[in-house]
């Protein structure tokens, strides 16, 4: 194993915080990248990169990694240093209010100037050109600040991956992972290894997350290539990215992380990158759900949250979810579910202000357009 630490920008005299990367098996081949925490608060994605980092130094001294596995162990240096009162702040930058998992950088347009003339047609060479060209410009990118710093290391990290895994956890809510629609059917094996009761999928979601920035931009660089050159151009889709939600906050479990790391290795042998016997997929489970069908519930006023029913059920439109008390007036609202479908996540503080985003619910009906994740 090699560690390489990656320091970031440092924000006054005498601060100093640094990225750490782990970089198990061999170079010069297919890599895969797994990162813990870009929420920073997230903790069961830290425990099963803990699990996933004994069993990569096993399978290593065991000569059984094919490929380059980099694991960063926690993704986000700044959010866990940030407190406010004692409440750890990990999912915004305290300086800018900004997610650290939006805003990664479009590398399309700089990329397409570099390769168009260049590409041969050849798909093993035109991937090789594309992802130097994608590293030489994510190196180019400002870096004024320590968020931004932090922005080129990740992408700089994994921008030349043929897969990436971005761990988190929501509130509280069943296992569920996100990926972009035209990577379904290769994420399909992994959210059946893992058991994920829910995958959410669309072309783009907005605000440019992290396994986006990664993944969609070799579909939008074959795009723009084929606009500039005024003929098709096509590249592989040469990245499979996904987002992993480690249920809720509060599921940190040795047991449970365990089997995650269990899970995402069993994949990685799918894969390639790890030598094993092809692991038996569980039976195929249900088709993925479109992110423009997820609708939230929000509270219409400030007040107590009695939640009615729990995560992981089916629910139709109009179904009472939760009560909303008012301290102040005795007042009852009841929040219902504004879609049929799968009520798979909720607020973990049992106390909203008006307008907060209180639970998610998946449907098939595809009902909003635009920005599709949450703040």
């Amino acid at each position: 194993m090699r560690l390489v630490r990656h320091p970031l920008e440092h924000t006054a005299p005498g601060t100093h915080r640094e990225l750490v990367s782990l970089h198990y098996g061999p170079t010069g081949g297919a890599k895969a990248l797994i990162q813990a925490g870009l929420h920073a608060d997230e903790v069961p994605a830290l425990l099963v990169a803990h699990h996933l980092r004994g069993r990569l130094e096993a399978l290593e001294a065991e000569g059984r990694l094919r490929g380059e596995i980099v694991l960063l162990p926690y993704a986000n240096p700044i959010g866990l240093d940030q407190r406010l009162l004692h409440h750890p702040i990990g999912r915004f930058d305290l300086a800018s209010g900004e997610n650290f998992n939006r805003h990664y950088a479009d590398l399309v347009p700089r990329v397409a100037a570099r390769v168009a003339e260049a590409l041969s047609g050849d798909a093993v060479a035109d991937v090789a050109a594309v992802r130097a060209a994608l590293h030489d410009a994510c190196a180019e990118l400002p870096a004024d600040d320590e968020l931004q710093t932090l922005r080129r290391k990740l992408l700089g990290l994994a921008i030349d991956a043929d897969v990436v895994l971005d761990l988190h956890s929501d509130n509280e809510a069943v296992l569920h992972l996100y990926t972009a629609t035209p990577l379904w059917p290769e994420v399909e094996s992994l959210a059946s290894l893992l058991g994920v009761e829910l995958s959410l999928v669309a072309t783009t979601s907005g605000d440019e997350p992290f396994d986006e920035a990664c993944s969609t931009v070799w579909p939008r660089l074959a795009t723009e290539v084929s606009r500039r050159l005024g003929r098709e151009v096509r590249l592989p889709g040469a990245c499979i990215a996904a987002t992993i939600e480690l249920r809720g906050e509060t599921d940190v479990d040795h047991a449970l992380a365990a089997r995650d790391a269990e899970a995402i290795l069993a994949w990685l042998v799918v894969r390639g990158l790890v030598d094993g016997p092809a692991p038996s997929l569980p039976p195929v489970g249900p088709p993925p759900w479109p992110l423009t069908g997820c609708m939230p519930v929000i509270a219409p006023s400030a007040g107590i949250v009695a939640w009615r029913r729990p995560v992981g059920v089916i629910v139709a439109a109009g179904e009472p979810l939760a009560d909303l008390v008012d301290p102040s007036t005795g007042e009852t609202r009841v929040l219902t579910s504004p879609t049929d479908g799968l009520f798979f996540a909720r607020e973990l503080r049992r106390y909203a202000t008006a307008g907060a985003k209180l639970a998610k619910v998946a449907g098939r009906a595809e009902r909003r357009t635009g920005k599709l994740l949450s703040a």
